[in-house]
């Protein structure tokens, strides 16, 4: 995982090309120039200053290339604070075990940094993503959002 930065823009909308990566988020890949916009939003942070954004590019070790990306927004929860994380993987890299590891590597980091709780919203039937959750330690709870299934790992 490296910082994710402006210059990633055109490498990763090339990764995440395929409008499959939306059946369960819906919406439909974004081009160089939305991700250049995006990416530079997030460089410059959180105008809310409770609120911190991390976020990584993935990267193949062996191929040197991008190909999704992980993120957590940080906030102030009723244990400390706590990181809703998201993570894609474009899918010419899916079912390799990439977004497991990617999971399991923001999971340590933002422990590191002190964050008590970590959620993830995970649609129902999207089993790829329970299955990257559960691998890095998350549970499902009862509570829903959007749609989707809370994902929580209390970190202590």
């Amino acid at each position: 995982m490296l910082p994710l930065a402006v210059e990633h823009a055109e490498e990763m909308a090339a990764a995440l090309a395929d409008p499959g990566l939306h059946a369960f988020i819906g919406g439909a890949p974004d081009g160089p120039e939305v991700l250049r916009a995006r990416y530079a939003r997030w460089a410059a942070g959180s105008p809310d200053p409770a609120v911190s954004w991390c976020n990584w590019a993935v990267r193949l070790r062996d191929q040197a290339c991008l190909v999704g990306t992980v993120q957590a927004t940080i906030t102030q929860g009723d244990r400390g604070p706590c990181a809703e994380i998201a993570w894609v993987i474009g899918t010419p890299w899916q079912r390799r075990g990439i977004a497991t590891e990617a999971a399991r590597a923001l999971v340590g980091r933002l422990g590191e940094r002190a964050v008590r709780t970590v959620i993830a919203h995970i649609h129902p039937d999207h089993e790829a993503s329970a299955a990257v959750a559960r691998a890095a330690g998350l549970t499902p709870t009862d509570r829903w959002q959007d749609g989707e299934v809370r994902w929580r790992l209390d970190l202590d």
